[in-house]
Order: C-alpha cells, then sequence, then structure tokens
C-alpha cells in the first residue's frame, strides 16, 4: 500500500492480519463519513468471527513462537524507535487523515493528536530503561539459603479496543505497553475513525515488527464481543463509555481475563477565592472547546466560589464567543464538529435536558449559523446551583460546560466528589499548598493545580480513574506494568 491516504477517492481497506492484507471482497462493509461536509470518505470491513479467529490465532502463534516475546527489552525498544521515527517521517500524511476522519482542527491534528502520539510512544521507550525486568531475591529454603529471581512476562495475546475521539493517539497509548511489555495484539480501533489503526499496521510493516505481532481489524459490536470472550484472550485494554465498558467486564469475566478500562468523566475544576481567574476562564474555554469537547477526561463542571462567580461566568461566556467554528482543515479554525449525526443528536437532548431542568443558558446551544453541513455545535454555557442536574452528572461529550457556585471548601470537595465518575479534576487557588491539600481529599486519578489547557498532569504518569472511570492505569512504566505478569524463581544453593 504505497499511498495509504488518498483523499481525492473513495478508499477501500482490508484487515491486516498476520501481516498480510485482506481484500474487503463481499463483507459487510462500514462507511467512514467526513464529520465536516459529511461525505463518504472510506469503508472498511465489519471483521466476521472467523476473522477475529484468525487474527487471534496469528496472534497467539506469534507469542508462543517466541520471535517478539523472547526477545530483549533493548530489541523491542528499537523496533518501537523506528515505529516512532516512521511516524515522524510520515506525519503530514497522519494529519491530513485525522483532519478527514476526526474533525480535529488543523492546529489540533498537528501538535495534540499526532505529535501527541509521537511523544507518547517516545515516552514509553523511555520508560523501558527505567523499568525492573528481573531482580535477584535471596530466599530461605527451610535451614539452608537459597537464590531466588523476580521475573516479569509479557501477558501473552493482548485485546486492544479504542474509542474515536483519539484516534493515533490512544492506538498508540496501548499498542506501546503492550508491545514494549512483548505482547502479541489485536488492535480493533473504533469503527467511526479506522484509519489511523489500519495506517500503523503499515508503520509496524515498515520497522520490521515480526508477522502476527500486530493484527489490526475494523468493525462494531461483533469483533468486540468475539475479543473479549475469546478463550486466547489474555488481556483486554479497552478505552470508550462506562456502559461499553461494563459489558466488556462482564464478558472477559467468562475466561478471567485481565481488564484495563480507561472509562468516561465528568471532570470537577474547583476555583477557589483567590484563583487568577484570567488564567481560569482561558482554561475552562480550553476544556469546553478543544476538539468539541470530546474528550474523556476534559473538565466540564466548573465549580467556583461565590464571590468569584459572576466574574467567571462573564469571562468565559466572552470566551467561547470568540471561537472560530468550522473547517478543520482551515488553520483559522478553532473548533471543528463533532464525529457523528448521531452524537451531535445526544449533545443537543442533553442541551434541552438542560433547560428543561431550569439551568440557565448563558450562550450557545444550537447550530452555527451558516454551518448547515457537518456536525457542528456552538460552545455551550449553563450554570445552574444544582450538582446533582444531569447536566451536571452526564457526560455530554461536546463543547458544554456547567459552572456551578459554592460558598466553602468543604462544600466543593463533597460537590468535586458527588460524581460516579472520577477521571480528572483540577485545583486553581494562589495558594499552592492549600491546593494540593484539596487535591488529595478528591477521589480522582489526576489532578492538575493552576495547570492552564492541561487536561493531565504527564504523559510518563500514570493515567486512569477512579469509580465508574475505570480500572487500571496507562501511561509511562505503569502502563507497560499493565500488560506483564509477575514471576518467581527460586532455587536451593549447591543443588
Amino acid at each position: 500500500m504505497a499511498n495509504f491516504f488518498d483523499p481525492s477517492s473513495l478508499l477501500k481497506y482490508g484487515n491486516y492480519i498476520d501481516g498480510e492484507w485482506s481484500q474487503p471482497g463481499e463483507k459487510e462493509l462500514i462507511d467512514i463519513f467526513n464529520p465536516t461536509s459529511e461525505k463518504l470518505i472510506a469503508q472498511v470491513p465489519e471483521a466476521t468471527i472467523d476473522d477475529v479467529n484468525r487474527a487471534v490465532y496469528a496472534a497467539k502463534r506469534s507469542y508462543e513462537c517466541g520471535e517478539w516475546s523472547m526477545i530483549t527489552p533493548k530489541e523491542r525498544q528499537a523496533a518501537l524507535m523506528r515505529m516512532a521515527e516512521i511516524m515522524e517521517q510520515r506525519k503530514s500524511e497522519l494529519v491530513e487523515i485525522n483532519i478527514a476522519e476526526c474533525a480535529s482542527p488543523r492546529w489540533f491534528a498537528e501538535q495534540g493528536q499526532v505529535n501527541g502520539a509521537i511523544a507518547h510512544l517516545k515516552s514509553t521507550i523511555e520508560a523501558m530503561d527505567r523499568f525492573e525486568w528481573e531482580k535477584p531475591s535471596p530466599i530461605h529454603f527451610g535451614n539452608g539459603i537459597g537464590q531466588g529471581q523476580v521475573v516479569r512476562e509479557s501477558y501473552g495475546v493482548a485485546a486492544l479496543i479504542s474509542a474515536y475521539n483519539f484516534p493515533l493517539w490512544l492506538n498508540i497509548t496501548k499498542l506501546a505497553p503492550a508491545l514494549a511489555a512483548g505482547c502479541s495484539v489485536v488492535l480493533k480501533p473504533a469503527s467511526t475513525t479506522p484509519l489511523e489503526g489500519l495506517i500503523l499496521a503499515e508503520i509496524s510493516e515498515q520497522a520490521g515488527i515480526p508477522q502476527g505481532v500486530l493484527n489490526v481489524i475494523t468493525g462494531g459490536r461483533t469483533p468486540t464481543k468475539a475479543l473479549t470472550t475469546h478463550p486466547d484472550v489474555d488481556i483486554v485494554s479497552f478505552t470508550g463509555s462506562d456502559t461499553v465498558g461494563a459489558d466488556i467486564y462482564q464478558q472477559a469475566a467468562a475466561s478471567i481475563k485481565k481488564v484495563v478500562l480507561e472509562l468516561g468523566g465528568k471532570s470537577p475544576n474547583i476555583v477557589l477565592e483567590d484563583a487568577e481567574i484570567d488564567a481560569v476562564a482561558e482554561q475552562v474555554v480550553t476544556h469546553t472547546t478543544i476538539h468539541a469537547g470530546q474528550g474523556c477526561s476534559l473538565l466540564t463542571r466548573t465549580l467556583v466560589h461565590r464571590s468569584r462567580y459572576d466574574e467567571l461566568v462573564t469571562k468565559v461566556a466572552a470566551g467561547l464567543e470568540k471561537i472560530k467554528i468550522g473547517d478543520p482543515s482551515d488553520p483559522e479554525t478553532q473548533m471543528g464538529p463533532l464525529i457523528s449525526r448521531e452524537q451531535l443528536a445526544k449533545v443537543e437532548a442533553l442541551i434541552q435536558v438542560g433547560l428543561n431542568e431550569g439551568a440557565k443558558l448563558i450562550t450557545g446551544g444550537k447550530r452555527p449559523q451558516g454551518l448547515n453541513k457537518g456536525h457542528f455545535i456552538e460552545p455551550t454555557l449553563f450554570t445552574t446551583s444544582d450538582n446533582r442536574s444531569r447536566i451536571c452528572q452526564e457526560e455530554f461529550f461536546g463543547p458544554v460546560n456547567v459552572i456551578i457556585p459554592f460558598d466553602t471548601e468543604e462544600e466543593a470537595i463533597e460537590m468535586a466528589n458527588d460524581s460516579i465518575y472520577g477521571l480528572s479534576a483540577a485545583v486553581n487557588s494562589a495558594d499552592p499548598i492549600r491546593a494540593y491539600n484539596v487535591a488529595r481529599q478528591l477521589r480522582t486519578g489526576a489532578v492538575v493545580i493552576n495547570g492552564g489547557g492541561g487536561h493531565f498532569p504527564d504523559i510518563s504518569m500514570p493515567f486512569g480513574g477512579y469509580k465508574a472511570s475505570g480500572i487500571g492505569r496507562e501511561y509511562g512504566a505503569a502502563g507497560i506494568e499493565e500488560y506483564l505478569q509477575t514471576k518467581s524463581i527460586g532455587w536451593a544453593v549447591g543443588r
């Protein structure tokens, strides 16, 4: 496939199994639409049970023969570095794919989606240097002395199921640690954004990853369930909604698979009375509009001290109204459309729920004027005093923020924790020690203090959620850890 992405024609791709590209043939095809133009840009197959079986068999064969699992971490590290270098060389192509299938504005496709994915791959490679793959452990055999060794071994066959909003990034955050650990994998990208998963198969080929180590299949629920229930899959990693995550958890339970889940969020942003409001307003605008609000860890529930409430509402509304909405390929565009007609309908319905509940609509809430094509919605701001309302408890996955006042620090912490989710949070205060003490009381996997536009501390630090936001951690050494088993070996001295 010399030119993987050609936007001038309708593209058709097959699955990538055991080092070979299949032909779509007579299989049921999934249509991939550009969210901006709503034009059909590609078709990929709905993988069958047979496709899943062949992909898992290829992964199992490659794992058991040891051509990847039994080589040294340094050798795997070198192959992953070749992948990173090829991604760098093909960066412009990756950006164009992301704009076409995911509708990221050009600046975000470059800086966040593609550069972020490459940075994450390099971060995983660096973490391999610091990882303790094996260590000696002196032991006692009865009255005698023995020697022990604790070794880390990969789980085996990993099924990696990613979400649509950060296609390249999410595929890499699963693929990089799984391959670093020595697993063989079957990657199933989201059915609406599969192209950035398929191109990783081509890049792995260029990098010399052995056949069968990375397999990529496309489709929706059928291949997902076939993977999560397959007896030869040892570990499942899924990013997506908490509803689907719960189904996957149950499906994997029958064969006692390990499961890593990175799910939804309704992340709180606590703004104490001494916070720098201009910086906070910028933060709120960013978290509302970046990638049209399609991010699980975005800070979409803003809790502000009542003494700063009016000031913050005014500044955030003014910032949202200045956001340039339009064609993501235009370098001037700040916010593009939502991924699909279905997602737009969901966001519009939840906006109506907010109105019905009596929340005050400050700005936005409707389709932008002049953008009749594409799944666009205006950046939207609500205010309410009811933290238990649906718009404060349910995830929009769209460009909507809710500002809620509080009177005391204790009330803010209670409100922040009053959620089924616990993925990320932020605390803003002129007193970093006070902010840190508040952060320690939040039931969430990550907290940013006075962090501006950032929505997690750093890609080298563990990332994951409490409660319904998931199980396990990704990023850095913690991400590699999830794909490893621990084995203890001991022997008596002199025997």
